[in-house]
This record gives structure tokens, C-alpha cells and sequence, in this order.
């Protein structure tokens, strides 16, 4: 636990516990103009007056500035980082032309800030100051009288859709967004328009609701007969016989439908005829069939047909509307069982991007971690007590973990050229504390919060956090009564890790014969089991008060010894669990049974929840291996890489899970922010990312959060943890 004890070391001595900074220092140069001062400079480029006063000795503070004088700045112009775009240039250039027609006071409440007074106002923060010259040479503070502009209400444009060209729609059953916006040749942002009671948010849509939609073109007309040609020039030595082959047309309708090949006597090199297309029997548009795509900006052809491996004939007779032209936000749809460099969720094709080539250096995000560090409890005077304290207690071990981890991650967002502005502090695993903490903070001020890890407090910061729409990432397992949509729990929960294990069987299950050996704690886990497999047999478990197992003899007669037997062993006694394993590996490693005169059996032993129970010493590894034992996992064992060896430079020991961990949350979370400084965003297109021990698939559950989605399969063979699936 040396590394450890560096780490409480490190934060107590060095005060990280207040605030630290990853910085890839930029500089730039600032010609002073008249009539600016150090401090109006200072929010020009984003940084503090002192930070400017520590690269130019020459200027002193409080020191008039001069004209023309040229000062190094550590920052990049803010002006510089925003969109130069027409659009924002005349909203720019309204805003400077508006004038007011009156003006209201306001008073400066507690944790106000000058953002939430302009939202409140819908003015600029130029606005604002113009009017209370103070706020350039002070921050805000409470109490303080502000004098608010008001402004002419511009006239709305109302634009008068006509009624008779909409009409009602019923979701139906496995109906998206995505597939009803298809079939109705619209936009997701049109739909919206259509039905403002929809969540611009949140993608869920519910059987039976009810939406306006447009009318399809012709769609009233009654008993139409439509049928749509393509043009088509006759090549050499075409004949009727491959047009036919070629289009599945008769050579009689041909002539039908160009009366000019019976004039010109047969087909002719160069001819323009009218060929009718054929029409797709497409089903019914929904998940059962379909996968959907939505067109990004400035996408073309080539990059389309590459992206889905079809011609672009082929996406057309899919989706006729691109006979039109390929224009960003159209919904096109795609063969259910496409595969590609692309990730399908819910029925949604999303678009694989490199966050690493991704990077926006000019973001800078703030991340504040929250975490139980109990330096109360540790004496960091006598080293060989504070060991002994960081070793009795759970709760530090785990968030020294996850913050030396975390540490390393900041280092290599740095080597990438990107600044992190982290803060860090001990919440002491105390309710009462954390709400302390969190009253010191503008919460809104930061791009997320990792922890803390006690439920109480993660629920308590994620209330507070939700005022301000700042994500709270909970970097353990972590089950409450939250409602709110911006935690994001890292951490896969046990029925995701079910399934998955339930469907690597069911895909890999071939003729094996399937058993269930669990106990009555694990109910539940039996049940789903033989709900996906019904055949399955179940082996008896006889629980009594001092005792727990299974009867060979009546398990032996259940296993099969013609083709391979799958076992399930669900249980958390450790007890049941080293008895089973140990009389199904004397069934792996025999030969012939003299008691009932079969031959060897071929077992493999697989669990869906493998917990603490089947790591107990008393459990041959030796036994699991010969097994071939196979569980689901929120991680993966590490590898000797980069990370591993930053790690041991910088705190001289490897890593354990929890620092793993720590740096593949972390990193994730910055390399995300780095790309785009709104974790929600990102998380809506962004699919599944991997790091070294654990990899991550957020996807939002109605408005209780984003839920990590990913995990493993992990084997033991050979004595070796294996990744599998």
C-alpha cells in the first residue's frame, strides 16, 4: 500500500484538496488600447489580472496602464474561440443597434451569477455591464443594485400553417422518431415543429401517442393509380431479352410504353426510352425491419455509399426521396442486418468518432471531483499509522484509487495539448459536509463533477448540479431514488450484465446440455435463466441451518457424457459455490465413473452475477480454470501499456482496479469534454468508447439518467482471464 500512502501525502502536503491545474500554456500578445485597464484585459482573454501581472514585471498593480504598451498574455482571446459566423455577426450587430426603453432595478440574491441575470432578462452580459459600469472593475456580489435595460418585444413572424395539409398520427408499436420521420419524407427538427410537446432532450417515444404530421403528397386522392419511370439510354447492342434480365420488365410492356421502338424498327444504340421502376414491397417501416440513418452536413454520395457498403441505386430504390438530392437532417433507412464501422442503437445508426482526433484545444474544460479522501482521520505525521488507517478503511482506498488514476488522465490530456482546470475536495463521506463544500461553489461555473460515492451525497450534488444542467458523473455502482437526467452512472447494473451473459449463451449454445444449480438467495437469477431456456435442467440445491450442497450422484445422472454440458452456478455463498466447483471439475478430470459406468463428461461452468463469493481463498483457481468458468464484467484485466508505465513513474507501484478505473473514467470524460464542452451532447451520438479496463456506452433512461450500457465476457483458461466477447 506504499503508493497509497504517496497519494494522502501528496494531497495533504501539496494542498490538491483546495484546487490544482493541468495547463498546456498558450500565450498570446495584447496591444493596450486607451481607456483599458488590467482587469477589462483579463476578461478579455478569460484569465486573472495576476496571472497577466506574473509575465509582465514591468506594469505593477494598480498601475494605470499606457496606450500602445504591449503586454504577454497566458490565454487565447475569448472573441477568438466563438463562431465568426453571418448569423452571429448580426445578432451581434442587433444587440449593439438595440435601445432601451426603460429600465428596471434588481438586487443580487445569494449564488446569483451574471449568466443567470442575463437569462433572467434575455439581455447580453454587455448589455448588463454597459449599463452598471461597475461590474468591469468588480465581481458580482450579493445585495448589489443592478440597473436592468428593457427593450421593444420584436413582432414574431407568425407563420399560418393550413390545417387541411396535417393529420393526426398513432405511434405504433417499435415506431422511432426516426422510422415515422422516414415515412413521412420530414425532418427530426420539422417533427419537433409539428409537436412541441416533445422532448428536444430526450429520444423516447411511446406507443398510442399522438402526432401532427404532414399529409403525404396524393395521399387523399382515392383509387390512384401511380407509377413512376426512369429514363434510360440504350447502350450497344442491347437487345429486349437484357433489358428484361436487367429491369424485370417484358419486352411487350417496353414496346407498350415506347411506341417509337415500333416506328424505328427495334431498339436503337442511343435511344432514350421510359422504363417503369420497380416497386419495393418495404413492410412496415419500424425497428423489426429497418435501421435508420440521419444525414450530417456536408456529407456526399461516395462518403455514404462507403459508409454502408450499398450503391447509391440502391440507397435510392430505399429511399426515393434522394432522387432529389442528398440534403443533411433526411432520414434514410437501411437494411435491418447492416454492418459496418458504425454502432446501431435502438434501431439508430450512429456515426463512429476518433475523440482523439476530435479535439478542440481551444475548450478548457472544469472538472470538480468530490471525493471521501478522510484526511480527518489520518495523521499524516506518522506514516506507519496513516498506512494502517488508509488500509482499515474501504472508503479511502477507492478514492485514491480512482483519483491516482484520475491524475494520470489529466497528465495525458496535457500531453494532447488540452488544459484542465480541476478542483478537488474531501467530502469526507458526510452528507452534512458535502453540503458545506457544495455552498462554496458556483456549480454552474463547471463542465462536470466526478462523485462523490456515498448515495446521500451524489444525490445532494446532483440536485444542486441539475440547477445549472452540469452533468454528475458517479464513478461507482450507485442504486437510488434519483430522478435526475444529469448523473451518469459509470457503472454497469447487474441486469445488464444478465443479459449479456444470457446472450452469449443463447448465441454460442449449440447442442450442449443446459443445468441451473442455484439457491434460494438467487431465485431470481434461476428464473431468468429458464425463462431464456426452458429445457433447461435444474439441480436441487438442499439448504439446511449449518449446511449447504448438492447431491453428486443425482447431478451426475443430469449431465449428459454424449455432448457438452453448460452449468450455471448462481449463488453467493461461497460455501455451495467451492462444493460445485469442485464435484464438477471430478467430473472434468475423470476418466470413467466405476459408480455409475459412464464415460467422462465435458463441463463448463458459467455464472451472470459473479460476486466477492467466487473469489473466496478456499475456491481452486486450479478447478475454475479446467472449468473454462465464464462471467460477465463491468472490466477487464490490464495489460502492461502506456498508461501502466506513466503510472509507475509517477507513483511507483502499478495500478489497482480502482485506479484503472479512475484514469478510464476520467480520461473518457475529458476526451468527451475536450470535443465538445457539454457531456449531454456529446452522449447523444457519441457510442461506445474503450479505454484499458473498462469501456463505456451511456445511454439515457427516461429522466433518471444516463446508464453505462457496456461490459465483458470474461473466461478462466490456462490460469489466464481471458476476454471473450
Amino acid at each position: 500500500m506504499r503508493y497509497i500512502f504517496n497519494q494522502v501525502y501528496l494531497i495533504g502536503s501539496f494542498c490538491l484538496l483546495v484546487s490544482c491545474t493541468a495547463m498546456s500554456q498558450k500565450f498570446d500578445t495584447h496591444q493596450v488600447k486607451s481607456g483599458e485597464t488590467l482587469e477589462s484585459i483579463s476578461k478579455l482573454y478569460g484569465v486573472s489580472t495576476a496571472s497577466i501581472l506574473r509575465y509582465n514585471k514591468e506594469i505593477k498593480e494598480g498601475q494605470k496602464l499606457r496606450s500602445n504598451t504591449i503586454l504577454v498574455v497566458p490565454g487565447k482571446k475569448i472573441v477568438e474561440q466563438t463562431s465568426k459566423s453571418t448569423f452571429n455577426i448580426a445578432v451581434q450587430d442587433s444587440v449593439k443597434s438595440r435601445v432601451p426603453v426603460g429600465y428596471t432595478e434588481h438586487r443580487v440574491k445569494k449564488k446569483e451569477t451574471i449568466f443567470g441575470i442575463t437569462q433572467m432578462y434575455n439581455i447580453t452580459e454587455e448589455e448588463l455591464k454597459k449599463y452598471n459600469p461597475k461590474l468591469y472593475a468588480s465581481s458580482l456580489q450579493k445585495k448589489m443594485d443592478l440597473r436592468i435595460p428593457k427593450y421593444r418585444t420584436p413582432k414574431a413572424v407568425e407563420v399560418v400553417e393550413n390545417q387541411g395539409d396535417f393529420e393526426k398520427y398513432i405511434v405504433a408499436e417499435k415506431e422511432t422518431r426516426w422510422s415515422i420521420a422516414h415515412k413521412y419524407g420530414i425532418t427530426i427538427e420539422r417533427m419537433l415543429e409539428l409537436n412541441p410537446g416533445l422532448s428536444a432532450a430526450n429520444n423516447y417515444l411511446s406507443e398510442g401517442y399522438e402526432l401532427l404530421m404532414p399529409k403525404i403528397a396524393g395521399s387523399t386522392v382515392k383509387n390512384q393509380v401511380t407509377q413512376l419511370y426512369t429514363s434510360y439510354t440504350v447502350p450497344a447492342k442491347m437487345n429486349f431479352y437484357r433489358l428484361e434480365k436487367e429491369f424485370g420488365v417484358k419486352s411487350d410492356e417496353i414496346v407498350r410504353l415506347n411506341p417509337e421502338i415500333t416506328e424505328q424498327g427495334g431498339l436503337k444504340e442511343g435511344m432514350i426510352i421510359r422504363i417503369p421502376e420497380k416497386k419495393l414491397e418495404v413492410g412496415e417501416i419500424n425497428t423489426d425491419n429497418y435501421i435508420f440513418y440521419e444525414v450530417k452536413p456536408k456529407q456526399n454520395e461516395f462518403r455514404l455509399t462507403r459508409k454502408f457498403g450499398m450503391t447509391w441505386a440502391e440507397l435510392v430504390v430505399l429511399n426515393p426521396d434522394l432522387k432529389d438530392g442528398l440534403k443533411a437532417g433526411m432520414v434514410l433507412k437501411l437494411p435491418k442486418n447492416k454492418v459496418g464501422d458504425f454502432e446501431v442503437r435502438n434501431a439508430l445508426v450512429l456515426d463512429k468518432i476518433n475523440l482523439l482526433d476530435s479535439i478542440n484545444a481551444t475548450v478548457q474544460p472544469k472538472v470538480l471531483f468530490l471525493l471521501p479522501f478522510r484526511l480527518d482521520k489520518v495523521n499524516l505525521a506518522d506514516k506507519t499509522s496513516a498506512e494502517k488507517t488508509i488500509n482499515a478503511r474501504r472508503d479511502m482506498t477507492v478514492s485514491l484509487g480512482l483519483y491516482s488514476g484520475a491524475l494520470v488522465a489529466i497528465d495525458s490530456m496535457k500531453s494532447l495539448g488540452v488544459s484542465i482546470d480541476v478542483k478537488t475536495l474531501d467530502n469526507q463521506l458526510d452528507l452534512v459536509k458535502t453540503k458545506q463544500l457544495l455552498q462554496k461553489e458556483q456549480l454552474g461555473n463547471y463542465s462536470a463533477v466526478f462523485g462523490p460515492l456515498d448515495i446521500l451525497s451524489l444525490k445532494e450534488t446532483a440536485v444542486q448540479a441539475s440547477k445549472f444542467n452540469v452533468p454528475v458523473v458517479a464513478p461507482v455502482t450507485a442504486k437510488s431514488d434519483l430522478s435526475l437526467d444529469n448523473v451518469f452512472y459509470s457503472y454497469t447494473d447487474e441486469e445488464v450484465l444478465w443479459k449479456h451473459m444470457l446472450d452469449y449463451v443463447e448465441t454460442n449454445h449449440k447442442e450442449e446440455t443446459l443445468l441451473v444449480i442455484a439457491d434460494e438467495d438467487n431465485k431470481k437469477e434461476k428464473e431468468t435463466i429458464l425463462k431464456r431456456f426452458p429445457t433447461a435442467k435444474v439441480v436441487v440445491v438442499k439448504e439446511e441451518e449449518k449446511n449447504i450442497g448438492i447431491n453428486r450422484d443425482k447431478l451426475r445422472a443430469l449431465l449428459s457424457d454424449k455432448v457438452p454440458n453448460w452449468v450455471f452456478v448462481e449463488s453467493d455463498n461461497y460455501k455451495l459455490i467451492a462444493s460445485v466447483v469442485s464435484i464438477l471439475n471430478s467430473f472434468n478430470n475423470t476418466a470413467f465413473d466405476p459408480i455409475l459406468g459412464k464415460d467422462k463428461v465435458s463441463v463448463r461452468m458459467f455464472t451472470t452475477d459473479m460476486n466477492s463469493a467466487f473469489e473466496n481463498n478456499v475456491i481452486s483457481n486450479t478447478h475454475l480454470s479446467n472449468l473454462k468458468f465464464t462471467y460477465p464484467s463491468v472490466n477487464r484485466q490490464v495489460k502492461n501499456n502506456s498508461f501502466v508505465e506513466r503510472y509507475r513513474e509517477r507513483f511507483g507501484d502499478d495500478p489497482n482496479r480502482y485506479a484503472v478505473r479512475g484514469f478510464d473514467i476520467t480520461y473518457d470524460l475529458l476526451l468527451k469534454l475536450a470535443y465538445n464542452n457539454n457531456l449531454v451532447d456529446v452522449s447523444k451520438f457519441i457510442g461506445e468508447t474503450e479505454y484499458n479496463g473498462n469501456k463505456f456506452n451511456y445511454q439515457r433512461k427516461g429522466v433518471t439518467g444516463y446508464y453505462n450500457r457496456a461490459s465483458y465476457i470474461l473466461m478462466i483458461d490456462d490460469l489466464r482471464i481471458e476476454t471473450i466477447d
